[in-house]
């Protein structure tokens, strides 16, 4: 409550702003005969026909030559609907689009140049670093035009793209440049999975591993079901994951009460403080969702060595994340600084200084059962560092002496 005294007034009100978040779900979104992309650029339309401005990976438009073939006969068809201002601009994707601001900059001239205006689109199809840059360049000019993504990824059709979260990094700083934008849609076309590599279809599968672990017992156990399937790329297990991975994603941005991080907590980034200091140390040669399950597996660690997480649950996490295809360790976790400090745990400030505030990080008292704490013990953070690195040589040595046992026993 604001106090006034006799020396001064004010004007206090609050302002009231509700949000529609949308996620669909299709295949082949850009054949001809799909109406979903029309019909929700159409929506809340009237007597007009809006602009599309499309932005394109650069990766995509290499694994699938066609698609910008398939992009123009998909505008054609409704030219007297909607108006493709231009063919896709293609853009890079990957991390590395995210290191410079110069991006966000060659978006927005597109905007200025084709006019696009609040009642137009941009409509951004590729992996989430791709969404990141473009949702930002959306959000910024005019003070934010819709956006529309159509994420191509496994990360981010179960995670990234599903938020409300854009971002660039700067200063050495994951994401130290974004904004909190909701997208006018979000449509994940499952058909777009299938051209992935194999370490990009894997790279999703952390983030459901993550947020079962914190949100949801039974998500958790079914993952654990369909670890042989998940491993192989079965088109329907890897569709339930991301179904559900970003459900739950989707319904904590819009129940939580705290969908722009206004408070200090940031519990879907459960193994995310190490993770992203992880990927800059690796000058992102280590992919986010690596990171994240080296993240993962550091708090989870962590969390049963400070006596909050049984041992039992905390093997079947760390073997579930194994049987995944991921590695718990990096040795970029070892990494020192001139002082001979641990630089891994800069991480923590700078995961806290995102938000301001006090240190929150979440940790686990039980699979799917998250909680917060305030503070992280380095001494015993290294020991889970340590931990972590003796099991990695441990599978690293088992690996050949089960071969050598295996050619001996023929």
């Amino acid at each position: 409550m604001l106090h006034i005294s006799r020396h001064m007034s004010a004007i206090v009100r609050t302002i009231q702003i509700s949000f529609e978040q949308k996620v669909c779900f299709t295949r082949h979104v850009f054949d001809v005969s799909n109406v979903l992309l029309r019909d929700v650029l159409l929506e809340g339309v009237q007597g007009q026909v809006p602009k599309v401005l499309l932005v394109l990976d650069e990766s995509l438009d290499n694994a699938r030559p066609k698609l910008g073939a398939e992009m123009a006969a998909y505008f054609a068809k409704c030219k007297q609907r909607l108006e493709l201002v231009c063919p896709p601009i293609i853009l890079e994707g990957g991390e590395r689009v995210k290191n410079s601001y110069f991006h966000v900059s060659e978006i927005q001239s597109h905007i200025d140049r084709y006019h696009i205006d609040r009642h137009s689109y941009v409509l951004a199809v590729g992996g989430g670093a791709l969404l990141d840059v473009v949702g930002l360049a959306a959000a910024t000019a005019h003070r934010g035009v819709r956006h529309v993504r159509v994420p191509t990824t496994t990360l981010s059709q179960a995670d990234s793209g599903v938020g409300v979260k854009n971002g660039i990094n700067a200063f050495g700083k994951k994401n130290f440049i974004g904004a909190f934008s909701v997208p006018f849609a979000v449509i994940n076309d499952f058909e777009m999975l299938s051209s992935l590599p194999v370490r990009d279809k894997r790279a999703g599968y952390i983030e459901a591993v993550k947020v079962a672990c914190i949100r949801d017992a039974g998500f958790f156990e079914a993952i654990e079901r369909d670890t042989a399937r998940l491993r192989e790329f079965a088109p329907q297990a890897m569709e339930q994951l991301i179904y559900r991975c970003a459900e739950l994603h989707v319904n904590h941005i819009a129940t939580s009460g705290d969908p722009f991080e206004l408070g200090s907590a940031r519990p879907l980034d459960f193994g995310h403080w190490a993770a992203h200091k992880l990927e800059q140390l690796s000058e992102y040669k280590i992919r986010h969702g690596e990171a994240v399950a080296v993240g993962i597996a550091l708090d989870v660690v962590y969390s049963r060595r400070m006596g909050f997480l049984d041992t039992a649950s905390s093997e079947r996490v760390l073997r579930l994340i194994e049987a995944l295809g991921f590695d718990l360790f990096a040795n970029e976790l070892l990494n020192v600084d001139s002082s001979g400090d641990c630089v891994i745990l800069k991480g923590l400030e700078e995961f806290r200084e995102h938000l301001g505030g006090r240190l929150t990080i979440t940790l686990l008292k039980g699979i799917g059962k998250g909680f917060e704490v305030y503070e992280m013990n380095e001494p015993t953070v290294f020991e889970s560092i340590q931990e972590l690195q003796a099991r990695h040589n441990d599978r690293a040595l088992k690996g050949p002496l089960a071969k050598v046992s295996q050619m001996l026993l023929r």
